[in-house]
């Protein structure tokens, strides 16, 4: 049989194969058969259009780069979502067995040909699948960068949970904003398979020199032993430090979902502005740490933060303590000075500094921790002096 005779045939019985192929992926191939009808019916052309597109091809080999276009243009799009790439190639398999079969005892050279079309039918789908891939890729990445950029504005609309979900984001319950450099070399994907083995589900901005990470809680695929269960985002800082360039790392605020993620973004951006004030700042530097220096750059939520953690708790507690704290941080941190304004013991300001602590969680020993504490002193006095202004003219009225 020549070449015009076996295009002849292989036309006639095109239609068969096609058939053929259909029931042989029903009975060996389960994901098939529990597809719904209208995807078997697109993965029913792409093989259909493979076997119009090998006899095109046996007729003029030079078709080739037509290939992909040929076989997977019969298909919707949303198949490349819905057929992995592995699947893809087991739909090529069982075609080319179908083929085989029906062309046994009809040429040697008939057989080498359907062996190398699928061999270029192979590569072709790779191909379709990369490019699709490269553009998911892409369009994840500016999807990403949208969802950073509203969380570090405050802008977060009624589209924004939607967005968070088609990036595939797992994180559950509590959210943290980490603020550093973009390093000279920036392995993206070696930050987040890191991020991946401590537990938290992680979004990256890139802003120029600026790198942001949103990191969410989530349930690693296998935790290493060295990762203990829920590790303070404090110690994830750390272990994600490398990842960042040379520079000041601030870490914003637990907060509680990811909806709330811009209170922690913008503490952490304060901070962030801020850092070199703190000649000293570790590496990571949480944003609370930093609350003073913020403050003195007009950040309100760290003035707010300050009143509300620190001052009004204390002021609330005992007038005693609020006393007993201004007159240790003006003697110069002195218990001996300080007992002798208040004409107490010393002892009993051990107790009072004691007690300070207890309530605040900040211990006005430590000189870092003075200035925070001395910050606050001064900015809730600065607000109480203030409101007390205001009171009498607001009880008075026409006579």
């Amino acid at each position: 049989m020549d070449k015009t005779e076996t295009l002849a045939w292989l036309r006639r019985i095109s239609g068969d194969l096609a058939t053929a192929t259909i029931k042989r992926l029903e009975d060996t191939l389960p994901w098939y058969a529990d597809m719904p009808p209208a995807r078997r019916s697109a993965v029913g052309l792409v093989a259909q259009a493979g076997i119009t597109s090998f006899i095109s091809w046996y007729e003029d080999p030079t078709s080739t780069p037509w290939i992909a276009a040929d076989i997977f243009a019969a298909a919707p799009r949303e198949l490349l979502r819905s057929v992995s790439l592995q699947q893809t190639l087991q739909l090529i398999r069982v075609t080319v067995e179908i083929t085989e079969e029906r062309v046994a005892g009809k040429g040697e050279h008939l057989r080498e040909a359907i062996l190398l079309y699928s061999r270029d039918v192979a590569f072709a789908a790779a191909d379709v699948y990369a490019r699709a891939a490269e553009a998911r890729g892409l369009w994840d990445a500016r999807l990403e960068a949208l969802v950073v950029d509203s969380i570090l504005t405050g802008e977060a609309d009624e589209e924004l949970p939607s967005r968070i979900a088609a990036l595939g984001w797992h994180g559950h319950g509590e959210v943290a904003v980490l603020v550093g450099t973009t390093p000279p070399q920036f392995d993206i994907d070696q930050l987040r398979r890191t991020a991946r083995k401590l537990g938290v589900d992680v979004l990256i901005g890139v802003q120029g020199s600026r790198l942001v990470l949103v990191l969410g809680r989530a349930e690693p695929p296998s935790r290493p032993d060295d990762v203990p269960a829920d590790l303070p985002f404090t110690d994830i800082a750390k272990r994600l430090e490398p990842g960042f360039g040379p520079g000041f790392l601030v870490l914003g605020p637990t907060v509680p979902a990811l909806v709330d993620a811009g209170q922690s973004a913008r503490a952490a951006l304060a901070g962030f502005a801020v850092a070199r004030a703190w000649r000293n700042a570790p590496r990571p530097v949480e944003a609370d740490d930093l609350l003073p220096e913020r403050a003195l750059a007009g950040d309100p939520l760290a003035k707010q933060t300050l009143v509300e953690r620190i001052f009004r708790p204390l002021q609330a507690h005992s007038a005693d303590l609020v006393a007993t704290l201004w007159s240790y941080l003006d003697n110069g941190r002195s218990l001996e000075a300080t007992a002798r304004e208040l004409f107490v013991h010393p002892n009993t300001v051990r107790y009072r500094l004691k007690r300070v602590s207890e309530v605040i969680g900040w211990d006005a020993t430590g000189p870092r921790e003075a200035l925070i504490l001395q910050t606050a002193l001064i900015l809730g006095s600065i607000g109480t002096d203030a409101t007390r202004r205001r009171a009498p003219a607001a009880r008075r009225g026409p006579h």
